[in-house]
Parts: structure tokens; sequence; C-alpha cells
């Protein structure tokens, strides 16, 4: 698998992540190992994983994969700080308090000494930019962290960011990991031309918006139980719509006529868009991921990019977990 730079910065990064916000939950321990595994072998690098995924459980998973197959030093890792880990009115959030806290469970559950990429991972209303970016300064000179990044932020907050990184001349974040794929689109009225000018890598996730663009889910039937949009309130709000469906019918068309798998197509679409370092892959099995991951073997041409059913460039269907925020 082809190595990039994560933005402007010196760290490589294989050209696909693989995310784990389904280990510790829909896949259990061995399936969660088989498709790390299977990702390495493949010449995948890059693993991406939160505190609040499955509790902790996620890390916990990812850090017994790492100690049991000794292969820390050829893996970059990812987490990411914000969500509530606990009842307190300091277990979550941006604050100092919690970032000092949040990073040490992060280190025990993955057992290492230090994380690759820590991302915040999302706005916090109520905590001062200057007071987050400190902090995470901090980790980087105590050797805990290498680099910093962040996520699911409106181009006005990450601009606030990297100004105020920039005037203190802290570490500034390398990466934006967003929301991409045929069905949401948002990213591209603003955040990608901000993250080009500022040399950000670019990590989108959902790139088969949350199994949509596969066409399980279907007008006029019920939605498969365990999945993701019955299952997750935020999921359904974000792609399940008649217009998102409607899309989904062509999408799969689509496919079907280039002879590939709607998941396959759905990878490639957002892998033909230059500005995007990597997408995240994450499945519940290996077979998911097995058809996912050809999508790297799929070459688009701008014309045929565009001529793959799609909302129009920086719309989306549904709620933006960003754009349509409010606290």
């Amino acid at each position: 698998m082809e190595q990039v730079n994560l933005g402007r910065s010196g760290l490589k990064v294989s050209r696909l992540c693989l995310g784990t916000m389904t280990f510790g939950r829909e896949a259990d321990e061995g399936m969660s190992f088989a498709m790390m595994d299977r990702f390495i072998d493949l010449g995948g690098t890059f693993i991406d994983t939160a505190d609040a995924y499955s509790t902790g459980g996620s890390e916990e998973v990812v850090g017994r994969w790492m100690k049991q197959r000794g292969c820390r030093d050829n893996v970059v890792l990812a987490t990411k700080v914000y969500s509530p880990m606990g009842p307190g009115p300091n277990d979550g959030g941006l604050s100092r308090l919690h970032i000092q806290q949040a990073v040490e469970a992060s280190l025990r559950r993955l057992q290492t000494d230090v994380i690759d990429l820590y991302q915040i991972h999302r706005w916090d209303f109520d905590t001062p930019v200057d007071e987050t970016m400190e902090a995470l300064n901090d980790l980087v000179r105590q050797g805990k962290v290498r680099y910093i990044g962040c996520s699911n932020l409106a181009a006005w907050q990450l601009s606030k960011y990297l100004h105020v990184s920039h005037m203190a001349h802290w570490s500034r974040f390398i990466s934006l990991q967003p929301i991409y794929n045929a069905i949401s689109r948002s990213i591209e009225s603003e955040l990608l031309p901000l993250c080009e000018e500022q040399g950000l890598g670019v990590i989108t996730y959902n790139p088969l918006a949350g199994g949509m663009l596969t066409g399980k889910y279907r007008r006029g039937q019920e939605l498969p139980e365990n999945s993701r949009l019955k299952e997750l309130a935020a999921y359904h709000q974000r792609y399940y719509t008649d217009q998102a469906l409607d899309l989904v019918e062509a999408f799969v068309a689509a496919a079907q006529e280039r002879g590939v798998t709607p998941a396959q197509l759905a990878l490639a679409w957002v892998l033909a868009e230059p500005r995007v370092t990597c997408p995240i892959i994450g499945a519940r099995n290996l077979d998911q991921m097995n058809d996912t991951i050809q999508g790297l073997d799929i070459t688009l041409t701008p014309e045929e990019r565009q001529a793959i059913p799609s909302v129009p460039p920086g719309r989306w269907v549904g709620i933006d977990p960003v754009y349509d925020r409010r606290g």
C-alpha cells in the first residue's frame, strides 16, 4: 500500500487508515485482531481509534493486539479526546484537566508510552481555544504525543485553533478528520480549501455513509437488525432521507455498470478527491473489509467521478454533525 505524508508534516501514513470504532462492540476481539492482521499484511500502517469507542474498549483491543504482535513500531497510532468518560463534570471536554487525565488513560489502554497522532474529537463550546492548544502543546513537549490533529470542526473553528497555535509558537494541527462521502460533501466548500492552503492532511471517515452506499438500506424495507442506522440515532438522522435513498439506488446501479461492488465504488470516489490524504475504512468483519479495500484498485478520472451519482459539491443529506450542530 502506498505511503504518503500527512499534510506538510514528515509523518508518513498508509493511503488507507483502519478505523476501529467497531472493535470491542460489533467486532469481538478475535475478529478485530484478524482485521488488523489483514490490514498490516496489505501494507497498511495507519490505525485510528478514540477513547470514546466502546468506552475505552477499542483502545484496549488495539493495545493488546500491538503487544501480542510486537508491532508497535510498525504502526502509526492515532486516538482522540473529548467525549465524556465518566459521570463527573471534568470527565469530558477539552480542558487542560481532562486532556491530561485522558491522555494518561489512553496510554494505559493502548499499552504504549507515546501516541503518534492525538486528535481533539470535536469543538468544545465550554473551553477557551488557548487552554486546549497549550495543553496539547505540553503533551508534545513531554513526549507523550508526537503530533496533534482535530476532527469534526467547522472552518472557522479550525482557523481559530491554527491562529492561536501560530501566534503562541505552539505545536499546530497537522490533520483534520471530517466526514466525506458521495452523499455528504460539506467539507468541499470551506474545509478542503483551508486544509490545502494550511497544509493539513485530510483523514476522511464514513466513506460508505454508515453503510448507506452499500445498498443495504432500501426504500420500503425494514432497517436490518444490529445495523448502524437502526442502532445509532445520529447515523439515522445523518443519512436516512428520501434524497439519500434516491441517490443510493442510482449509486448502486452505477457500481453494477462498472462491475464493482457499491462499497468499492464508494471508496474509490473518495480516493479520487486529490485533497484527501487517506480515507478511514471500518468494518464489522473480514468480508466487509476485504470488499471495501478493493476500492484502492479502482481509478476514476475527474469526468468519471463527476458522473457518479452524488449530492452537489458542498452539500449533504440529513443532519451534518458539524454544520447542523448548535451545542
